[in-house]
């Protein structure tokens, strides 16, 4: 039993660090592309953002998916986690409302080795209740 924890552990560690240098990469990314960072693994009580961000008059909420293929990264994102992500932002919203005049998107940056990093911006719909 000790050894499948140790296992478990160990997976559940290198996942994290996977998901780690995703998300530091993503935000080179986003750096080169004029984006500020404003926070990175914001959690609040409905769900966790990868990467807020901000360019000009806009911000940005991004999720951050890295598989061993682009394809299969776009097909990581089902819908549920995608309203978590939505719900999270307008929790983030409601403690910084000097943001709200801005343009807002819900953005998702997929990344696979040895591939360039895939921005999509607007990548899915706002909840009805956005501004």
């Amino acid at each position: 039993m000790p050894e499948t924890t140790s296992r478990l552990s160990r997976e559940r560690r290198a996942r994290y660090w996977r998901g780690q240098r995703g998300e530091i990469l993503a935000g080179l990314w986003l750096r080169l592309k004029g984006y500020r960072i404003i926070t990175t693994r914001h959690r609040t009580p409905v769900g966790e953002i990868d990467i807020i961000a901000r360019r000009k008059g806009q911000i940005a909420f991004i999720e951050v998916k890295r598989r061993k293929t682009i394809d299969q990264a776009q097909s990581s994102l089902p819908r549920h986690q995608q309203q978590r992500i939505a719900r999270a932002a307008l929790s983030w919203l409601g403690h910084n409302p000097h943001y709200r005049d801005h343009e807002l998107s819900l953005d998702v940056i997929f990344l696979a080795p040895f591939k360039l990093p895939v921005h999509i911006r607007g990548a899915f719909e706002p909840p009805h209740n956005w501004k």
